[in-house]
């Protein structure tokens, strides 16, 4: 029987954080499991080192390597294209830690603290919508896990796993086999825990940065230099195919890289509850984020400029130029690959679905059932076919988390000026609801900052083909314009439908 089914607290002092245990007592029993209840001081053992090292664990991941292509591809050079990843991260990171703050001052987990603006029960919807979106990116991740694993067996075994590809799936039997392979391997972590994701990130961030940097020498030592792609203008400048066209690629460039990370900065709590002090959730998260993307990004634009040299081809994918490298080299390479992509798929796209889940009945659903079921649906997502669609993708859902972000800054710090009852968020009618669990302020205003960039979602998804000028340009910035809508209807709106 847990502390709160007795009402006695084993430590019935506040702790550090201003948080007492003993004055959770009788909070709504179907609102809360021990996976959700606020972290205790003793458990807030995460310096900067360790955000700093789990960011560096996500950042360096295969879809993270490729962003810079896909900007290039539009047209940027490859300093236009670090420039903008290093921006967008800069500027998410300004949420990020925003919202973390609340996790290491109250110790609570994301769909805790979306019940201060949404409701304890109106906050099961919001935090689901941002479990949906991270099964997807667990199961592309898993997909290019699974690819890894597939080039090494296919190569030691001279290329006996290829074969046709199978009905319905899309893909041949050994893609299909490598791919469960790496599914049941984050089961494991899945099983232990949010600790064991720590020590994997901490162990694992030094080795992936040097092999970052070993991957650079050698493409410099085998290209003779890093080749004609660095010194290629952009296609926006004078004279080139798309002169003064830079601006209408800039933004839709900038939100979606904005996306690749919008899902981290509402689920950051999940992970800042365990920081020592605000400090090192603001330090760690301002070391480990922003330069690390930018120098991956830099990183996978020289390596792919070598490749024209050395192959005469340009080669993002690393996962291909490993199978093009050939001998022991392309083991070596794909093992780090695939540590690589199971850093960045448990910290990024387990922890949060699985506590989103676990909010939709937390006295059924813990968090080890919330990653299983995160699990089951990143397998029947058909990643293979999502991953070809990532840009598309990153600005779609940058649609949805942008209001979200947007209602839980005007909550948190104009609203609430930081300060929680952590009890009320855990009582059904409380002061956080403003009907039978629902803040109806935050529910309208999750809406309303949907709803300019509607039409241009139907139209990126394909539903409809042609949509007026106004609402194509509103999408091209759909997190900046979802955040500040939703959030300026959210402080319209709590004087009228939320309690104080």
């Amino acid at each position: 029987m847990s502390q709160l089914e007795t009402g006695v607290s084993e430590t019935p002092v506040a702790d550090e954080f201003g948080i007492m245990h003993s004055q959770l007592a009788g909070i709504d029993a179907e609102l809360y499991n021990e996976d959700q209840l606020p972290t205790s001081a003793q458990a807030r053992t995460w310096n900067w080192l360790s955000i700093a090292a789990l960011w560096v664990g996500m950042v360096v991941s295969i879809p993270a390597y490729m962003l810079a292509s896909y900007l290039i591809s539009d047209g940027m050079s490859w300093d236009q294209a670090v420039v903008i990843i290093l921006l967008a991260n800069v500027i998410v990171l300004v949420p990020m830690v925003l919202i973390g703050h609340a996790g290491t001052k109250y110790g609570i987990p994301f769909p805790v603290l979306l019940r201060s603006s949404f409701g304890p029960v109106g906050a099961k919807i919001p935090a689901v919508a941002r479990g949906i979106v991270a099964c997807g990116w667990f199961g592309i991740q898993t997909w290019v896990g699974g690819s890894a694993i597939y080039v090494i067996l296919n190569t030691l075994f001279d290329g006996a796993l290829a074969g046709e590809a199978l009905p319905v799936l899309g893909i041949n039997a050994g893609q299909f086999i490598s791919f469960l392979a790496f599914w049941a391997l984050h089961l494991y972590f899945i099983r232990n825990g949010t600790e064991s994701i720590r020590w994997l990130e901490i162990y694992a961030a030094p080795f992936l940065l040097l092999m970052g940097f070993a991957l650079l020498a050698w493409a410099y030592v085998q290209a003779g230099g890093f080749g004609a792609m660095l010194s290629t203008p952009s296609q926006f400048d004078v004279g080139q195919p798309k002169e003064g066209q830079f601006w209408s690629a800039f933004w839709p460039g900038l939100t979606g890289m904005i996306g690749y990370w919008a899902t981290l900065a509402l689920n950051i709590p999940d992970f800042t509850r365990y920081a020592s002090s605000q400090k090192d959730q603001l330090v760690g998260q301002a070391v480990g984020l922003p330069l690390p993307m930018a120098l991956f990004a830099f990183i996978a634009a020289a390596v792919t400029s070598a490749t024209v040299v050395i192959y005469g081809e340009a080669i993002w994918d690393p996962v291909a130029l490993a199978e093009r490298m050939g001998g022991m080299g392309i083991i070596l390479a794909l093992v780090v690959l695939i540590v690589a992509t199971l850093t960045t798929n448990l910290a990024a796209n387990v922890v949060a679905p699985a506590h989103g889940f676990s909010n939709l009945a937390p006295r059924s659903i813990n968090m080890r059932r919330g990653g299983y079921i995160t699990a089951g649906i990143g397998l029947v997502m058909f990643p293979w076919v999502l991953v070809n669609h990532i840009v598309g993708w990153l600005i779609a859902y940058s649609a949805l988390l942008g209001p979200i972000a947007g209602i839980m800054l005007a909550d948190y710090y104009l609203l609430r000026k930081t300060k929680l009852d952590v009890a009320e968020l855990f009582k059904k009618d409380g002061i956080y609801a403003a009907s039978n669990g629902w803040n109806w302020a935050g529910m309208l205003a999750m809406l309303i900052g949907i709803a300019p960039n509607f039409p241009g979602f139907l139209q990126g998804v394909g539903l409809v083909q042609d949509i007026p000028d106004i609402f194509a340009a509103i999408y091209t910035y759909a997190w900046f314009v979802g955040l500040f809508v939703a959030g300026a209807a959210y402080l319209v709106l709590a004087p009228i439908f939320g309690r104080k």
